[in-house]
């Protein structure tokens, strides 16, 4: 039943825009330049917080780090946008209603209803979702789930496509002492992610994919690792991506006034060549919409051509 109510919400929210489909990909033909926003929204959802010194229950998101963040959104334009823990359907249709009033429309939207009641995986989009595929009940080696699932849509880039998998994997918040910072549910869930994407894509050598989202994790960890490659298949590469000024954190931690990286861009051997950009977007709109900073990459619709031969 589960799995039904999530495949109806999304195909719901993907219907809503069936009229631009016909018009946007007329003889299969997508954007020559595609860029993809990658954004942890901190708890774009009602929750019990503090707001200007005082404890509320079940609160939104404050309207004033609401405006930032759709400021922060109109600096980049990207035309499409990945959402970590964003609310319910009525939150995902706000903002994108709020965007539209602002000047800066996504037709397109996709919401996945995943195991967690509360954060939900989310695209907002500019160009037709061609497919999307909600992965809510995705099983780790641990029979556990997939805490946020993964999902997956498909836009047109040139003659082309590119599918997209979100992700957010489980935070190291834990009240389980066996597994300290929830590193082997992490570990699990990214084996979980990498086996369906090779089920999905079984050569990334061809296949065009982007794995992208909040991995909670350092770059060198084993939930990354796990992502990158299964034994001798590499399957994506972590795109490195820094702000303006060379700096490369993208969470700050309040509490313990703690920088460090754990979103990613994580793309296919097959979609390599196309990337002509990577980077992390920084704007005091930014900082003042959530604790996460975006990641953003750029793709060109052709290949770079190689050199002409010289004369022998």
């Amino acid at each position: 039943m589960v799995a039904a109510r999530v495949f109806a919400l999304v195909l719901l929210a993907v219907l809503t825009a069936a009229p631009a489909l016909a018009g946007a990909t007329a003889g299969g033909v997508g954007v020559d330049m595609l860029t993809l926003m990658s954004w942890n929204v901190e708890n774009y959802l009602a929750e019990d917080r503090m707001v200007e010194g005082e404890y509320r229950t079940a609160y939104p998101k404050p309207e004033k780090a609401k405006a930032a963040l759709r400021a922060a959104i109109r600096e980049v334009r990207p035309e499409v946008l990945a959402l970590q823990e964003m609310g319910p359907a009525p939150y995902l249709e706000e903002l994108q209603r709020d965007l539209a009033a602002e000047g800066l429309a996504y037709e397109w939207r996709a919401l996945l209803d995943g195991p967690d009641p509360a954060r939900h995986l989310a695209v907002l989009a500019r160009v037709p979702l061609l497919r999307v595929v909600p992965h809510a009940e995705l099983p780790t080696r641990g029979r556990e789930l997939v805490r946020r699932g993964v999902l997956e849509v498909v836009v047109a880039l040139g003659a082309r496509e590119v599918t997209l998998f979100l992700v957010h994997l489980k935070s190291r918040y834990t009240g389980d002492p066996a597994d300290p910072f929830s590193a082997a549910q992490r570990e699990g869930e990214a084996e979980a992610v990498r086996d369906l994407v090779l089920r999905r894509l079984p050569d990334p050598n061809t296949s065009r994919f982007v794995i992208l989202g909040d991995c909670n994790d350092t770059p060198q960890s084993r939930p990354l690792r796990a992502l990158a490659r299964r034994g001798d298949t590499q399957i994506a590469t972590v795109l490195p991506v820094t702000d303006e000024r060379g700096d490369g954190w993208t969470h700050y931690y309040r509490k313990e006034e703690v920088f460090s990286r754990v979103d990613y861009l994580m793309v296919s051997p097959g979609l390599r060549l196309v990337v002509e950009k990577a980077w992390i977007h920084d704007s005091p709109a930014v900082r003042a919409a959530s604790d996460h900073r975006p990641v953003l990459v750029r793709l060109g619709a052709e290949e770079p051509k190689p050199p002409a031969a010289g004369p022998k």
